[in-house]
């Protein structure tokens, strides 16, 4: 299990022309191998009358990862494609690079150099995402304590979420994996007035994105 991963932000696209051939790169966050598929699918309807869709996918479930030269010679365009994924740390995602030849052959090498820089402009323009599986705590007190609990919370790297008003104030509160000692530190910040409940499951909360 990956307590900490990276993922794009979002669906995006970024175009590169190298010697007249036009390379577009689409980048979508995916959850799992039928997503990809399906994606790579609507790719290639879109762009039926491309010279190649080349792909590569990356999924943290089971370690897959899979790539496709799309009739590009072998090597040249679906590896180096998951190579960026790779190089970049990056899961749960698919990139989709569109060829559409320009009447200039680029060799092997060239090949490389266009679908490597294309598949690192689709994740730039995509945005990466730092995920990190946390336990999650609803924290109710008196609002005199609300800021001793957030600045408790912020000193051991918790993320806060939601805020609910009442009689008292309640706060959820993400504790990422590595963080020990979250119930003892703050009950003792509040002196004990405090009631902490924790979820049964943790989840991956977005934790900073790039």
């Amino acid at each position: 299990m990956l307590f900490e991963y990276r993922t794009p932000a979002k669906t995006q696209s970024a175009e590169i022309i190298e010697k007249k051939s036009r390379f577009t790169s689409y980048v979508t966050p995916v959850s799992c191998e039928a997503d990809a598929i399906a994606f790579i699918g609507h790719i290639k309807t879109k762009h039926y009358d491309a010279a190649h869709n080349v792909y590569a996918y990356a999924l943290r479930e089971d370690n897959i990862a899979r790539f496709s030269d799309d009739g590009e010679p072998s090597g040249t365009a679906g590896l180096p494609t998951l190579e960026v994924i790779r190089k970049e740390g990056l899961f749960d995602l698919c990139i989709v690079t569109t060829r559409y030849f320009g009447g200039t052959l680029l060799g092997a090498g060239g090949l490389v150099r266009a679908y490597t820089k294309s598949a690192k402009h689709g994740v730039d323009a995509a945005g990466i995402l730092q995920k990190i599986f946390c336990f999650e705590y609803t924290v109710r007190a008196d609002y005199t304590m609300l800021g001793r609990i957030q600045s408790i919370a912020a000193e051991l790297g918790c993320i806060l979420g939601d805020t609910e008003y009442s009689d008292s104030v309640a706060l959820k509160i993400f504790v990422p994996h590595f963080v020990c000692g979250f119930e003892e530190k703050l009950i003792d910040a509040a002196c004990g007035q405090v009631t902490i409940n924790k979820a049964i499951e943790g989840s991956y909360i977005n934790a900073k994105r790039y």
